[in-house]
């Protein structure tokens, strides 16, 4: 049981990733302001609630011994989540949500195929069905209502965004090497919020504070700390796990921001989305049981 515990990390932060969706929907619908802004704070939120995770665990002394080889791709991977966001966010405010999910999604493809060339992770029958299937069941689970395109930039956006999220996870797991998940996330988060707050100062983007509604920034709070959970969860099971399933496994993500819609925003479900959720979590069975 304790050589699987990664499979239970990734669908733990599978549940906390798909939490923060929800949060940090609402909150946005509570108060537009700058997404890169409230990036900014929610990583914030995360580099404090990391950083007494590190000390509570006394894994903070660690930093020390780090190799230079180590550091290196913790470096590469803050700077990667960074563009990472930034891609994501201009990609759903320019366009349109049902489209910039699909092409997001093909970074599980993607991951799949750096990890064999990378980590020398194999590809089975099984992954290629189970891959196959979850992004099938992706398509059939965006709301295709919105309206939201306001030039075809987006799909440049999402490719990006698909491209980092798996050289994200690839470096990140090159970096997990030698050193405890939990200090690893720390750091990460440290690189991360330093270039989000450079971006902040230089574009002046703290003006808009003041804009925040009290309730808003509440909400914010409880989505940095889903996703600092999320993030210590997922880190621990890139850790030990084999990196194309933890990637896919977390996707599942998808399939609980849906859930959670329909229980607290009181969205309904139409029968194709119905199906396609029971298409991903049987794709994502077939993953773990093999």
């Amino acid at each position: 049981m304790v050589n699987n515990m990664w499979i239970i990390y990734a669908l733990v932060s599978s549940i906390f990733s798909g939490l923060t969706s929800i949060l940090a929907s609402y909150s946005s619908k509570l108060n537009k302001v700058d997404s890169i802004l409230i990036t900014t704070i929610r990583t914030f939120i995360i580099l404090i609630l990391s950083f007494i995770s590190t000390i509570f665990l006394g894994k903070l002394l660690q930093i020390i011994t780090l190799s230079l080889k180590t550091i290196i791709f913790l470096i590469l991977s803050g700077v990667s989540t960074t563009l990472l966001w930034i891609f994501y966010f201009k990609a759903l405010d320019t366009g349109d949500v049902s489209k910039v999910t699909p092409i997001d999604k093909t970074s599980i493809i993607l991951t799949l195929i750096l990890s064999m060339i990378f980590l020398h992770e194999k590809i089975t029958i099984i992954k290629i069905i189970s891959i196959t299937l979850i992004l099938i069941g992706t398509l059939l689970t965006v709301n295709k209502k919105t309206t939201n395109e306001k030039d075809n930039k987006w799909i440049l956006y999402s490719v990006l965004t698909a491209i980092f999220t798996s050289t994200t996870t690839i470096i990140s797991k090159i970096g997990l090497n030698n050193i405890d998940s939990v200090l690893a996330t720390f750091i990460r988060t440290v690189i991360v919020f330093i270039i989000l707050m450079f971006i902040v100062i230089f574009k002046k983007k703290y003006v808009y504070l003041k804009d925040i509604s009290k309730k808003s920034m509440k909400y914010v709070i409880y989505s940095g700390i889903t996703n600092t959970l999320s993030w210590l969860f997922y880190f621990a099971s890139l850790k030990d796990g084999e990196t194309s399933i933890v990637f896919t496994i977390e996707k599942l993500s998808i399939v609980v921001t849906i859930l959670l819609s329909v229980i607290f925003l009181k969205e309904k479900l139409n029968r194709k989305q119905i199906i396609g959720i029971i298409i991903i979590v049987i794709a994502t069975s077939l993953l773990m049981f093999t």
